[in-house]
């Protein structure tokens, strides 16, 4: 079983380098950790970066997730390759792109281009924001899914992953005591359906989302509460379509032999249990 220790970096092509800079440092919060040629990369927590836009079309787009070792990751990809998932060992210059030792690269079922990467670099700096969202840290990733039955079974089976909960046949998924790391959203193509950054309080939850209005910005679901995890959340459009969630609060599972993964309404009610309705595509019934 490949382990997975962490969700790690996310990497989004962009046509327009500068406007997205702009969006993740203004408008998200984010601090600039690196400009190279053709790609810049951001911090959010105690990470060299954890999302990294670049030069190329938008819908190249990577979520990497951390491992504990070489012999783990040497591992990881020889299983992949035996389950009939082609897997890309990263060249030195592209792991140095990535500010990681080594990494795998791969498609899940689906087809969302995912790495494993050992040894992310940790950042000297504390991370300061251009400006106060209150982020705490990058949190989690929503995936479409073509058939989420089968891809939670290669993220449960193949992975370490644990269904927390389900709503409709969405499973949001924990590698860790957090309630989810990885969400999968039914529909048709393939691409990640949200970003998340945890901030410090609903107080910033709120705030971000007058800030957000009064420069223009699409909110796309929120303020308000998911019945599943409890945070307090925030959805709003990036560059590019791409959907960006501030959320406070979430629930931690830390007795996993009595905790059972429970359903939900697949709509407004399984949600947000506040009565906010979403306008994101795949959380419409």
């Amino acid at each position: 079983m490949i382990r997975l220790r962490d969700v790690c970096y996310v990497r989004l092509g962009t046509r327009d380098l500068d406007g997205a800079t702009r969006y993740a440092t203004a408008i998200l919060g984010l601090e600039i950790s690196e400009r190279s040629r053709g790609a810049v990369y951001f911090k959010s927590d105690q990470r060299e970066h954890t999302l990294c836009y670049f030069d190329g079309d938008p819908a190249e787009q990577v979520v990497a997730f951390e491992v504990d070792g070489r012999a783990e990751l040497d591992a990881a990809g020889a299983e992949l390759e035996r389950l009939g998932h082609p897997v890309h060992r990263g060249s030195a210059t592209e792991a140095g792109q990535r500010k990681v030792r080594d990494f795998i690269a791969f498609r899940d079922p689906t087809g969302n281009r995912i790495e494993l990467a050992w040894r992310p670099q940790m950042g000297a700096r504390r991370y300061h924001g251009e400006r106060d969202a209150g982020i705490t840290g990058f949190s989690h990733v929503g995936l479409c899914t073509t058939d989420a039955a089968r891809d939670e079974a290669f993220w449960t089976t193949v992975c370490n992953a644990r269904v927390s909960d389900r709503i409709g046949d969405a499973p949001l998924l924990r590698i860790d005591e957090i309630h989810h790391k990885i969400a999968l959203f039914p529909t048709s193509r393939a691409g990640i359906q949200h970003i998340n950054h945890q901030v410090e309080s609903s107080d910033d939850v709120q705030r971000s989302f007058h800030f957000i209005r009064e420069r223009g910005i699409p909110v796309v679901f929120g303020p308000g509460r998911h019945p599943t995890s409890s945070a307090r959340f925030l959805y709003f459009e990036g560059p590019d379509g791409m959907v960006y969630e501030y959320s406070s609060g979430v629930r931690s599972i830390a007795d996993e032999l009595m905790y059972r993964e429970r359903q939900f309404e697949f709509g407004p009610p399984g949600f947000c249990e506040w009565g906010a309705k979403p306008e994101i595509k795949e959380f419409k019934a």
